[in-house]
């Protein structure tokens, strides 16, 4: 079995360079939201029924909350 070969190259860190201030983008909160308020709503209506689209919706939520915060629990 042939196994191809990884190179890296290490990047020694810019110490002078200033860090950006990390902003959040108020459109971008308030997407996730809202996200997060249908997914309550489709859980208070019929979690059963509706699991299919909790679980598309929390597809989008996934990278800013926590998936251990369940609208089902």
């Amino acid at each position: 079995m042939v196994m191809a070969k990884v190179f890296t190259i290490p990047i020694p860190p810019m110490l002078g360079r200033k860090r950006r201030e990390r902003t959040s983008d108020p459109r971008y909160v308030d997407g996730q939201r809202l996200l997060v308020e249908a997914m309550r709503y489709l859980a208070q209506a019929d979690p059963v029924a509706n699991r299919g689209a909790i679980e598309l919706l929390s597809e989008h939520v996934r990278t800013r909350f926590r998936m251990t915060d369940s609208p089902l629990g």
